[in-house]
């Protein structure tokens, strides 16, 4: 079997990073009396709000973590090395178990290649490679056009959407990076390009599944908050 035959176990043991949380002080602070009489701000001064909060570094091994080993990516990857093995494509990995856990091998390998150069290269320019949700309440339309416009869109340093340049890169870089292990008949610009264009789509998935599956699962399971 070839090199990615056995990316799937070395992947498989890197495991999920535990998430740190903050509790905040349980008593409450008693609040002063408002005077009656207070002065209003004059109207001509303009109170501006402090910029959101930059991704920090823990911020972006997390989502690398949740992005390649996650459910999301376990939901994309399995089912396309299904297909792939049904079709035998590429044929020389055969249609078999080990075929199957071939394609599965690339699969993640090549995603965990491509999330590690958006990780990476979105830190030069300050690109937050997260999906923020447009959450319960808002019409479905709306939805589904945020899903389509986060999947070519970032924001940056000060929470303002810009176009997602580590992601591009990240996603054609990747493509032509895994011809390195990937058999022969998949190496050709052809199979290259094509695989840059089903990154975008899977990315476009990932944020459908991070738009909507908390809803979901909130049905299916009766509990919790909304968003």
């Amino acid at each position: 079997m070839k090199l990615t035959s056995f990316l799937i176990a070395a992947l498989s043991m890197t495991g999920a990073c535990s998430v740190a949380s903050a509790f905040a002080d349980p008593t409450p602070l008693i609040a002063e009396p408002v005077a009656i009489n207070a002065v209003a701000a004059p109207v001509d001064i303009v109170v501006e709000a402090a910029p959101p909060m930059a991704v920090t570094p823990w911020q972006r091994l997390q989502w690398f973590d949740e992005k390649t080993f996650g459910v999301s990516n376990l939901g994309g990857s399995l089912p396309g090395a299904a297909w792939m093995t049904f079709r035998d494509r590429p044929h020389e990995a055969g249609p078999h178990w080990e075929g199957f856990a071939e394609r599965y091998g690339v699969s993640v390998s090549t995603n965990a290649v491509s999330n590690a150069m958006e990780a990476g290269l979105g830190t030069i320019w300050g690109e937050d490679p997260r999906y923020l949700r447009d959450g319960w309440g808002v019409p479905l339309k709306s939805r589904i056009g945020h899903v389509v416009a986060w999947t070519v869109l970032a924001p940056n340093r000060n929470g303002e959407l810009r176009p997602a340049y580590a992601r591009f890169i990240a996603v054609s870089g990747s493509s032509f990076i895994s011809n390195a292990w990937r058999e022969p008949s998949e190496t050709d610009a052809e199979h290259s390009l094509g695989r840059v264009a089903f990154g975008l789509l899977g990315r476009m998935g990932s944020n459908a599944f991070d738009e909507f599956w908390p809803d979901m699962k909130r049905r299916l399971f009766h509990h919790g908050t909304r968003d």
